[in-house]
C-alpha cells in the first residue's frame, strides 16, 4: 500500500511538472548580449556592449538620455546585431521635469539597421531603416487630434519615410495609444513583442505591476541582423528621459516546426498605416502660439496700449490748452 502511494505521489508530480512546462515556454529566456541592467559596467564614453552619444550620461541608478534642458539630444546602442526571429524586449524608463502644462519632446526605443547617428527624430537619424516605438509627450499636430499626449505609436520605415513634426508622424504611424506615463513616483515599463510577424505593445505605466496592450498589429516584417537602442531629444520644451534597464527575450515560434517560415531577409515593411489626419500648416495657424510667444505677444499689447494711452493724454491736453486759449 505505501509503495503504491509513493507511486501515485511520483505520478502525479510528474503530470504537475509537465504542466508547468507547458506554461513556462524554456525557449523565453534572456538575451544577455543584447540586456542592460544595473549595476552598469564601464566608465567614461565606453559600456561593455552599448554605446552612447550625445547628452547621455550614464550614473549609478539610470541612463539619463537628456536632462531637463533644451536642446538635447543623447541617445544608447547595442553594439551587437540581433539574430533572433521572435524576441520581446522590456524596457524601464522614468520621463520626469520640472514642467507641468509645457514638457517635451519625448524619446524613442529602436529596432534598426543604423545606430549611433544623432537627428532630429527623438533623438535619431530621419529616413532610417527599422522599427521606431515612439513615446511622444508633446503635441505638434496644429489640426485636430483624436487622442491626447503622453502618446505611444509605432513606425516601420524602409528608409524612404520621412517623419513629419508637424502631424506627429500620423500619416507614418501603424498604431498607437495614450498612456499617461510622465512624472510617476512608481517604476515604468514598456514591453515590445514581435513575433510570426505581429508586434505587440504592452506597458505597465499605472503602478499595477501588470501589462495592459497598447496595441497589436498584424502583418509586420523585419529582418535580423538590426540593433536595438533607445534615444530623446528636448526642444524649447525639456525633461529628464532616463533608461533604467533594457532586456530582450528569445521566443519561440508559434507554428509547428515543419512549419515554420524562413527567416525574412529584405526590408522591414507593415501591411498597414492608420489614415493620415488633415495637416494645417504653421503659417495658417492663428492661435497655435507656443507659451512665450504667447507672453511676448500679450506683453507688447499692453505696451502698445499704454503708448497710446499716454499719446492720447497728451493730445487731449493740448486741445485744452487751446480750447483755454480761445476762450480768453
Amino acid at each position: 500500500m505505501a509503495a503504491f502511494s509513493w507511486s501515485a505521489f511520483i505520478f502525479v508530480y510528474l503530470i504537475n511538472f509537465v504542466q508547468v512546462l507547458g506554461e513556462w515556454n524554456t525557449e523565453d529566456y534572456l538575451k544577455r548580449e543584447h540586456t542592460l541592467v544595473k549595476p552598469y559596467q564601464g566608465s567614461g564614453a565606453s559600456m561593455p556592449l552599448w554605446d552612447f552619444v550625445g547628452s547621455t550620461l550614464v550614473t549609478n541608478n539610470y541612463v539619463r538620455l537628456t536632462s531637463d534642458h533644451q536642446s538635447r539630444q543623447g541617445g544608447i546602442w547595442n553594439t551587437q546585431p540581433c539574430h533572433i526571429k521572435n524576441w520581446e524586449l522590456h524596457v524601464q524608463f522614468k520621463v520626469h521635469g520640472s514642467g507641468k502644462n509645457l514638457f517635451g519632446d519625448g524619446f524613442a526605443i529602436w529596432y534598426t539597421r543604423d545606430r549611433n547617428q544623432l537627428g532630429p527624430v527623438f533623438g535619431n537619424r530621419d529616413f532610417y531603416t527599422g522599427l521606431a516605438i515612439y513615446l511622444d509627450t508633446y503635441a505638434n499636430q496644429n489640426g485636430p487630434h483624436n487622442h491626447e499626449h503622453p502618446y505611444i505609436s509605432a513606425m516601420v520605415n524602409n528608409g524612404t519615410l520621412h517623419y513629419d513634426h508637424d502631424r506627429d508622424g500620423t500619416h507614418t504611424m501603424v498604431s498607437g495609444c495614450e498612456a499617461k506615463f510622465r512624472n510617476k513616483d512608481y517604476d515604468t515599463f514598456i514591453a515590445i513583442r514581435y513575433q510570426d510577424n505581429e508586434l505587440k505593445v504592452s506597458l505597465d505605466v499605472d503602478g499595477k505591476n501588470a501589462w495592459k496592450e497598447c496595441f497589436s498589429v498584424h502583418g509586420v516584417k523585419l529582418p535580423l541582423g538590426y540593433f536595438f537602442g533607445a534615444t530623446a531629444a528636448t526642444g524649447e520644451l525639456a525633461d529628464n528621459h532616463d533608461i533604467i534597464s533594457m532586456k530582450v527575450y528569445q521566443l519561440d515560434t508559434n507554428a509547428p516546426a515543419k512549419y515554420e517560415p524562413a527567416a525574412y531577409s529584405g526590408l522591414p515593411s507593415a501591411d498597414n498605416m492608420e489614415a493620415p489626419r488633415e495637416h494645417i500648416s504653421d503659417e495658417k495657424r492663428g492661435a497655435g502660439l507656443s507659451g512665450w510667444k504667447l507672453l511676448a505677444v500679450i506683453i507688447l499689447a499692453i505696451i502698445g496700449l499704454g503708448v497710446c494711452a499716454i499719446v492720447g493724454f497728451i493730445i487731449f491736453n493740448k486741445n485744452q490748452d487751446y480750447s483755454r486759449k480761445r476762450f480768453y
